[in-house]
């Protein structure tokens, strides 16, 4: 056997599962066809979202709360600055299901939290425009995440536990029997006992099973100036997310004190091959967007100044699949499809995949997250 694991993928999710695997004195191969840290995929774009008071579904929290330890975790061994806490606003009509979801979220798990009308959101922060019907809710344990830094940091110290991180190697073939995994390489084929699948949008070429509820979708993330930059300081701006319209529009702080993240992540365009993404972006983005944030956030200059482009597997249902495949002889998992909304889960999602691997099991809760939804006819 070339390692006891091997972890195909390290980025968002794979970087931090072979880190949580080598700190239990696992073997672990890790494979990665870029070089770490990369942006052709979910991961770049200078800052995610981090956020408790989950719009998505209050069945995160837990996992929410516990990937929050572990990034400070992360953040002690290292030394690095992953995660700034400087408070999350969750803006929209209370009737929607978004904020239902935001509210039901508070309320299981008494989230530190303030409920802000219209007259108190604006004296607390002017920065954004409230329409009829609209509250503000302030998630105390909300912030950001630094992504590039987060993978590389995960890996880094993965690599320091004892982890061994193949780069620039692109798999090509898995084959699981009774007492392992073949991994078939561009170079030459490895021998392991199990194997962790975190390709993202590729996961679905190792797991033609998969393939059909796997859709690769088109991210364009976009930033823009201000007209007094220092409003937009991450101590007198927190991180957003709201809905209007035919919008998501989703944001952050400054990070470099000359602009400011705000993006439509609503609706992203399906992409037919992950190979031959489109990174270009159009004019009608552009001025949608811009459109969105003249709108809501009047004190941005709405044209934006820089745009870039990623990608994400997203699934029917907008929930990760994370588990053991049926009919993979018990030796094959995944964890993807997160839907563009994974990045905040990855050190907890880690160490599931690292216990699901050790033990086949793990104490958390992730039902919703179970391959058998898509694939139980292999069972």
């Amino acid at each position: 056997m070339d390692a006891d694991v091997a972890v195909i993928g390290v980025g968002t999710m794979g970087s931090m599962a072979t880190w949580q695997l080598a700190k239990r004195g696992i073997s672990v191969l890790g494979f990665e066809k870029y070089g770490i840290g990369n942006d052709r995929s979910a991961v770049g774009g200078e800052s995610r979202l981090f956020r408790t008071a989950y719009m998505e579904g209050k069945e995160y929290v837990p996992l929410l709360q516990e990937s929050k330890r572990l990034w400070q975790e992360l953040e002690k061994e290292t030394g690095e600055s992953l995660l700034t806490l400087n408070g999350g606003l969750m803006i929209g009509d209370p009737d929607t299901q978004v904020m239902k979801n935001v509210q039901h979220s508070i309320e299981s798990f008494d989230l530190d939290h303030e409920i802000l009308q219209e007259k108190e959101a604006h004296r607390r922060f002017p920065q954004h425009r409230l329409f009829a019907r609209d509250i503000m809710i302030l998630d105390k344990n909300a912030g950001f995440l630094r992504p590039e830094l987060a993978v590389t940091t995960a890996a880094t110290q993965a690599e320091e536990l004892g982890a061994s991180i193949l780069r620039y190697t692109e798999v090509k073939d898995i084959k699981p029997d009774r007492s392992g995994v073949t991994i078939s390489t561009d170079k030459r084929r490895y021998r392991v006992g199990k194997v962790l699948v975190t390709t993202g949008p590729w996961s679905g070429a190792f797991l033609p099973e998969l393939s059909r509820q796997f859709k690769a979708r088109r991210l364009v993330l976009t930033w823009f100036s201000a007209k007094d930059i220092t409003k937009f300081y991450p101590k007198n701006f927190p991180i957003f997310a709201r809905m209007r319209k035919d919008f998501r529009l989703t944001g952050a702080p400054t990070l470099d004190g000359t602009m400011v993240k705000a993006s439509n992540t609503k609706n992203p365009d399906l992409i037919e091959d992950t190979g031959q993404i489109n990174r270009d972006v159009k004019v009608e983005e552009l001025r949608e967007v811009g459109e969105a944030v003249k709108e809501l956030i009047p004190e941005l200059i709405p044209d934006p100044v820089r745009a870039s482009v990623y990608m994400d597997a997203y699934t029917p249902d907008d929930h990760s699949v994370v588990g053991f495949l049926p009919g993979m002889d018990e030796n094959v998992m995944i964890a993807s499809g997160f839907s563009g909304h994974g990045f905040k889960m990855a050190p907890i999602i880690g160490r599931i995949a690292a216990d699901l691997l050790e033990d086949g099991n793990t104490s958390y809760d992730i039902e919703h997250m179970d391959p058998k939804r898509y694939v139980e006819n292999l069972a």
